[in-house]
């Protein structure tokens, strides 16, 4: 049975002529089944932004942050249109069944029905974690665009802002190798996955 991975890229990834390279890579590796977990980049930024504007409940840019989510998810298709889409669990296994590489587009009914709160400590870092373990991946990928030094814990890369404040409630549930890797180290990608 081949392994699932699940690879979250960050919305910074959209300011890299890299973001291309990484689709591009993803697409064409043929060691797992792999799922790519969107993050907000510039559209969740604007969230926070209106947020701070206008005062509004957590609830309301949860629910904005997500969809900030589906739009990079949809852009990630339109740069590598052999992505597939694909919102529930259902759907993301018989893609990938289907020898599809999946994009992610979260729903706000299925993440409040797993009970995920709606807060700030918890982006598409803690998602990715999330849909892995419902995945039952073998390996989950975060793909950063500021250097990560190798001798970091995630408690030291949660305390340094590189990942999000809620992850370790995610990761620790995880049975996955976990990697945090900066964005340039696409050539080692597919050397991530066990055999």
């Amino acid at each position: 049975m081949s392994q699932i991975g699940v690879v979250k890229l960050g919305g910074s990834l959209t300011k890299s002529p890299l973001l291309k390279a990484w689709l591009d890579k993803i697409v064409q590796h043929n060691q797992a089944k792999l799922v790519i977990v969107p993050g907000g980049g510039g559209f969740a930024d604007q969230v926070r932004i209106t947020q701070k504007q206008w005062g509004f409940q957590d609830q309301n840019a949860h629910q904005m942050a997500i969809l900030a989510m589906q739009q990079m998810a949809l852009l990630f298709q339109g740069i590598q249109p052999q992505l597939k889409l694909a919102s529930s669990l259902l759907h993301i296994t018989s893609s990938l069944e289907a020898k599809k590489t999946v994009v992610w587009t979260p729903k706000i009914e299925m993440l409040n029905k797993a009970g995920i709160p709606a807060s700030w400590d918890i982006t598409s870092d803690s998602l990715a974690a999330w849909l892995a373990e419902q995945l039952l991946a073998t390996n989950l990928i975060l793909v950063k665009s500021t250097l990560i030094p190798r001798r970091y814990s995630i408690e030291e890369l949660i305390r340094k802002g590189i990942v999000d404040k809620a992850f370790t409630q995610y990761a620790n549930k995880l049975n996955s190798q976990i990697k945090v890797i900066n964005r340039g180290d696409i050539d080692s990608f597919n050397s991530w996955f066990v055999k």
